[in-house]
């Protein structure tokens, strides 16, 4: 991570005299990991139709570091129902990114958005039918998440996974009632890395007798950032697969780089994935087949909420009708998580972060996990279940390159590939 220089000691003493101050405010705060219990929430029309609490679990006295949660019960049978801790990818996406855009029960209504405060609708598929969901803020700085002190603020993906354990064991201590519900660890994205060896750390405390005592089934893995190695050499395979690039840049590749494309060992290697690369650099690297977001989206998110120049401009229809890329219904997000009514229903505590981000782009982090394939192997020894799914119109992450690390891990095939149905309907293929 590289920092701006301030150009004056007046600025730093500055800054430093009003982190101290901050420093200082923050640990009135109690370490205590009691929930704050929502019922009602700006933007969403009657109360809310599931349980919904909100809290902080301290996972570094020292540092005062405070991860943020959002928890869900299940809407079947939250005693019997099994309890997921899910991890946004990033790193430093918001637990908010798995609650109101991917599995849980809330969504913004950006289709009907007018300008002003978003709407909340009810999303009737959540995950949360059959689940009790625990949404995390992780690492610290991301989403509500916090630290007292500035060597507190500095993660990694191995300090993300300790921090993680720490904050289980806690919060499982302040809710006993699901010491016995089966325990999955679950997320997408960048959280590949940290699933595995997160799960991995659980085992060895079960294995070392620690308490609480956690009932770890399985994790669950979707598009999972997993090795880089992998990740980058299912790529040109798979845009070639789905049409997008010819035979013959495709073969020009395969043929000058041997099927490696992670790390070109020569010229003629590095030209043949550049055309590929000049070919779909329009392509949105989220999925295929939608728009791709214009930079000035995230450019715009990020001078208005950093500087407070142009948040009229983020609350106006015009905003983000001008952008028809799923993307920009993330400035939904960031009006509503710094809203102030919003932030007291949730329990958040005052002065402990600037400005919210659903995605905080500028955290002090280190990734000193390279690769997960070992995590995996390991794991696949223990006897836990394990899901690994994709997306098939994922560029960046494809299923490709993570079936070739799992084929790598060299498991005995006990059934063949399979429709997976909805109703009557196809919706995949599993093995």
């Amino acid at each position: 991570m590289s920092n701006r220089n301030s150009g004056g000691g007046g600025k730093r003493s500055l800054l430093l005299s009003l982190w101290l101050l901050l420093a200082a405010s923050l640990r009135l705060w109690p370490a205590g990991g009691s929930g704050h219990v929502v019922t009602h929430m700006r933007g969403f029309d009657g109360p809310l139709p599931f349980y919904l609490e909100t809290g902080y679990v301290e996972v570094d006295e020292r540092h005062g570091v405070q991860l943020f949660y959002y928890f869900v019960r299940s809407e079947k049978d939250s005693d019997e129902d099994p309890l997921v801790l899910w991890l946004s990818g990033g790193p430093g996406c918001s637990g908010i990114s798995g609650l109101a855009y991917e599995i849980g029960p809330l969504k913004f209504d950006a289709k009907g958005y007018r300008g002003g405060f978003p709407t909340l609708l009810y999303r009737p598929e959540t995950s949360t039918k059959t689940s009790n969901i625990i949404f995390v803020d992780s690492p610290v700085g991301t989403g509500f998440s916090y630290a007292t002190t500035e060597e507190g603020l500095k993660a990694s993906d191995t300090k993300a996974v300790e921090q993680l354990v720490i904050f289980l064991r806690k919060w499982l201590q302040d809710h006993p009632r699901f010491l016995s519900n089966p325990l999955y660890i679950a997320g997408d994205s960048y959280s590949g890395l940290i699933i595995p060896g997160l799960t991995l750390e659980i085992d060895r405390s079960i294995e070392l007798g620690e308490k609480p005592l956690f009932n770890l089934k399985g994790y669950i893995a979707g598009n999972p950032v997993t090795d880089s190695q992998f990740d980058t050499d299912g790529q040109i395979p798979y845009l070639h697969g789905m049409g997008l690039v010819s035979d013959e840049l495709y073969e020009n590749a395969r043929g000058n780089c041997g099927g490696k494309y992670s790390a070109p060992s020569n010229a003629a290697c590095t030209e043949a994935i550049q055309a590929i690369k000049n070919c779909t650099r329009d392509l949105s690297g989220q999925h295929i087949l939608e728009p791709a977001c214009p930079d000035v989206v995230w450019s715009t998110k990020t001078v208005a909420l950093a500087d407070g120049i142009s948040r009229v401009m983020l609350e106006s229809a015009e905003f983000l009708s001008g952008f028809k890329c799923p993307e920009a219904e993330y400035v939904l997000s960031d009006i509503w998580g710094n809203d102030a009514t919003i932030q007291e229903s949730l329990g958040v505590r005052k002065g402990t972060i600037g400005e919210w981000r659903r995605f905080n782009h500028g955290l002090s982090y280190t990734e000193d996990i390279q690769s997960a394939v070992e995590y995996h192997s390991r794991l696949a020894t223990k006897g836990y279940a394990a899901l690994i799914y994709s997306g098939d119109h994922d560029p960046s992450i494809t299923h490709v390159g993570t079936q070739a690390w799992i084929r790598h891990l060299n498991l005995t095939i006990v059934d063949d590939w399979r429709p997976w149905y909805v109703g009557d309907q196809v919706a995949g293929i599993f093995f």
